[in-house]
C-alpha cells in the first residue's frame, strides 16, 4: 500500500475522518497524507483557482490546523496507532486538489460534510464528487453524531466499521 490520504478542511467530520484514517493507517502500516485545502474562488472563465498572495497566511493557518488536529487525533488513539504522517497545505478549489490526490494514493478518505454553505441531505458536495470523481477507492466517513442518530433508528446490528462507512 503506497498510502491514504485524508481531507482536512477543520469540521467535525473531517475530524472524524482524520481519526479514521489514522487508524486505517496504522493497521496497514500504511504512510498518511492529510490535505488541507485552503478554498479559493474560481475563475469564471476557465474554472481554474484564483490564487493571490494574500492567501499564503491562509494556508499556513490551514497547516497548522491539520498539525493540531494530527496531535489530537493522536493523543485520542494512543501509541498503538502511531504512523507517518505528512501535511500537505494549497489553496484551490477543495474537490479539484482532492482528486488531482487520488490520483498517487491507495484510498482517499474525506468526512461527509464539511465547512460548505451548500446543505446536501446525505453527503457534501465534496464527498459527492469524490465518489464520482476519484482515481483510487473512496473511503467516506460520517460524523459520529450522524452515524448515532441512524443507529437509533436502524434495528440493524453494527458491524466493526463506522456506520454509514460507504466505500467506492
Amino acid at each position: 500500500m503506497t498510502g491514504i490520504t485524508v481531507g482536512y478542511d477543520g469540521s467535525y467530520s473531517a475530524q472524524q475522518a482524520l481519526e479514521w484514517a489514522m487508524s486505517e493507517a496504522a493497521i496497514h502500516h500504511a504512510p498518511l497524507t492529510v490535505l488541507a485545502v485552503h478554498p479559493v474562488a474560481a475563475s469564471g472563465w476557465t474554472g481554474s483557482p484564483v490564487i493571490l498572495p494574500e492567501d499564503h497566511p491562509a494556508v499556513e493557518e490551514a497547516r497548522q490546523a491539520a498539525m493540531d488536529a494530527i496531535a489530537k487525533a493522536a493523543a485520542e488513539l494512543g501509541e498503538s496507532s502511531a504512523v507517518p504522517v505528512t501535511v500537505r497545505a494549497v489553496s484551490g478549489i477543495p474537490a479539484q486538489e482532492l482528486m488531482k490526490a487520488s490520483a498517487d494514493t491507495d484510498l482517499l478518505v474525506v468526512g461527509a460534510r464539511g465547512h460548505s454553505g451548500i446543505t446536501h441531505l446525505f453527503l457534501g458536495s465534496v464527498s459527492t464528487a469524490m465518489l464520482h470523481h476519484a482515481h483510487c477507492p473512496v473511503a467516506v466517513i460520517p460524523s459520529a453524531k450522524a452515524a448515532e442518530s441512524s443507529a437509533s433508528k436502524s434495528p440493524v446490528t453494527r458491524s466493526e466499521e463506522p456506520p454509514g462507512l460507504i466505500l467506492a
